[in-house]
């Protein structure tokens, strides 16, 4: 996959979920264009409602005082219209919010009016997004496909998450580096108007994750109960299905859509792609519900489990148990695995999970219990792992990595690179070598970034000076300066990076040298211990996306000059010492250590 990028910067207007939307109109238009009697296949996957949760102002504005409420109120408000349409039993019963779930007349007033505007904002990009996938379904009618196209609408991944702390957070990626207590009330209202911009990695609070789930128990990452699995799903097809606007209650995961698709094109389940031999599709086409509301179910087993939260659902049945807390991503003593207490509920006469039979059922709890074991080795899910932290950075565990070795080398042009695509430099000393050239004009520009405006490094040069930036969370910005501009010419520039002791997300000390002369230090007192962006990558001649340092736009960063290579070092190759050899030397002898 390659990385696009687009003409327009959000300050200018851009949405990924307007592009996203005008690309597939137009590409379904050339298919049917060029070939109208060839099918189509369309991947549809907006960002929304995925953290963070950006939308234009003027969409989350909409909503402004509709969440007032709070979310207790709410939760409530909901239950009963979902009873009102019919889209969950009449019998069903609202599932009581567990203790660490915090009751909105518990949160501090000062703090209401963020969580209102979190809401606000979270409405409002989800109606951005029924908006586009709105447009996406005319443009169908518009060329006469709508009536004989499959069409799958599935709102949501997991249930609503509650990854966003029990206050609801600016960044998000604080939370995943442990960093949680820096989003204090007083930082959160500071930052209450840019909410929804581009400024934040914006993410709303659990309470909030809790409502979007009614009527059942817990939240995203909690694959055990069904707030954590259970998503509405809408079906449209008109020359396939005959009913219309009716409920399906039959069983059925995200697994199934596959095997219905195929049966519903006449194809068969594919043996080899692209000469690669295939698993067996291990879902259940759900074609024969559409046309038969009493059906029997035909998908009768599904195992769950997400960071050692994990259930299993047999013909009605579910055993499950909540392993950890979800917001709780770094840190957290959770318990053996052995020690876990599950849960026991019949699902066809308690839809939502809210009579536990385990005392009453042991037997049967068992039973599920011991499936649930089975279906786990037979689908690869042990050994189980409930380490988020050692999931964001392998590092930590010594587990091993996607680069090996103490050194990367990288080139101009080269952008977009993933975190665990480069050499981790988190938690430990490490150096950043360029050989670069250098207008007569003077040096300008990005030489190579890691991160965004929410968390990063960058070494770049700032009216013809040599610059590091460490951005700390978007919370601090630390710098290190040469004294002196940047001759023109061919130049071999370093970071060095002395980390502060042992453990994690400790400062240091930064050194620049330009041709082996020290030119610029200072001191960075923390850095991220985990992760720096989950979206942005590291970029060489450039910093694209959110820009890492201030002194800098997200447009016209690009190195003025030319970046023919860049070394990043870890351990001991990057310690300081030994002549300095030329740029291309310096190229040379990186790529023969690699």
């Amino acid at each position: 996959t390659n990385a696009i990028e687009v003409e327009r910067t959000p300050e200018e207007g851009y949405h990924f979920m307007e592009d996203m939307t005008d690309k597939a109109i137009a590409w379904i238009g050339q298919q049917k264009a060029l070939a109208p009697d060839k099918p189509f296949f369309t991947y549809f996957a907006p960002g929304a409602t995925h953290a963070p949760h950006h939308v234009p102002k003027e969409w989350a504005d909409k909503y402004a005082g509709k969440f007032d409420q709070g979310w207790d109120v709410l939760r409530e408000e909901t239950f009963a219209r979902q009873k009102q349409l019919g889209v969950i039993p009449s019998d069903c019963q609202l599932t009581p919010r567990h203790k660490e779930i915090p009751a909105w007349d518990e949160m501090p007033e000062d703090l209401k009016p963020v969580l209102r505007r979190q809401m606000e904002v979270y409405a409002g990009f989800l109606e951005y997004t029924d908006h586009h996938v709105g447009r996406l379904i005319d443009s169908l009618q518009t060329i006469g496909a709508l009536d004989n196209t499959l069409v799958y609408y599935i709102i949501g991944d997991n249930g609503a998450s509650a990854e966003g702390t029990l206050n609801g957070t600016f960044n998000e990626m604080l939370n995943f580096n442990g960093m949680a207590a820096v989003e204090t009330p007083e930082f959160l209202t500071a930052r209450l108007e840019a909410l929804g911009g581009p400024e934040s990695y914006n993410h709303y609070a659990v309470g909030w994750a809790h409502a979007m789930d009614t009527p059942y128990q817990w939240t995203k990452q909690v694959a055990s109960h069904w707030g954590g699995t259970r998503n509405g799903t809408i079906v449209h097809w008109p020359k396939g299905i005959s009913a219309t606007d009716e409920m399906r209650w039959q069983f059925h995961h995200v697994i199934d859509v596959a095997p219905t698709i195929l049966e519903a094109a006449g194809l068969p389940e594919p043996i080899s792609v692209n000469g690669v031999q295939q698993h067996p599709i291990e879902g259940v086409s759900m074609l024969y519900s559409f046309n038969d509301a009493e059906a029997p179910d035909r998908h009768e087993t599904q195992y769950f489990e997400m960071f050692g939260n994990r259930g299993i659902y047999h013909k009605g049945w579910t055993a499950v148990t909540r392993h950890k807390t979800p917001w709780l991503l770094v840190g957290e003593e959770t318990p053996a695995f052995d020690d876990d207490v599950w849960e026991l509920y019949d699902t066809t006469k308690d839809w939502s999970q809210a009579k536990d039979l385990a005392k009453e059922m042991p037997e049967k709890l068992h039973e599920l219990q011991r499936l649930w074991l089975i279906e786990a080795v037979r689908y690869n899910v042990l050994p189980m792992d409930d380490d988020v932290a050692t999931r964001l950075n392998p590092d930590i565990a010594g587990r091993p990595t996607l680069i090996k070795g103490n050194t990367q080398l990288l080139f101009g042009g080269m952008g977009r690179l993933s975190e665990n695509c480069v050499v981790s430099i988190k938690n430990k000393s490490h150096s950043v070598t360029a050989a670069i050239e250098v207008p007569e004009s003077g040096a300008e520009g990005v030489i190579i970034a890691q991160g965004a405006n929410i968390g990063g490094w960058s070494l770049y040069a700032k009216d013809g000076v040599l610059k590091y930036c460490y951005n700390l969370g978007g919370v601090q910005h630390f710098f290190a300066e040469a004294t002196s501009p940047l001759p023109a010419g061919e130049h071999q520039v370093r970071m060095e990076f002395e980390y502060a002791g042992e453990g994690m997300g400790k400062g240091g000390t930064v050194t620049l040298y330009t041709d082996g002369d020290k030119v610029g230090e200072g001191t960075v007192d923390a850095t991220l211990p985990m992760i720096f962006s989950a979206d942005d990558g590291c970029d060489v001649g450039q910093d694209t996306g959110a820009p890492v340092s201030p002194d800098y736009g997200p447009r016209g960063n690009a190195f003025n000059g030319q970046v023919k290579g860049v070394q990043i070092a870890i351990a001991d190759a990057a310690e300081s010492g030994g002549p300095v050899i030329s740029a291309e030397e310096a190229i040379r002898v990186a790529m023969a250590r690699q």
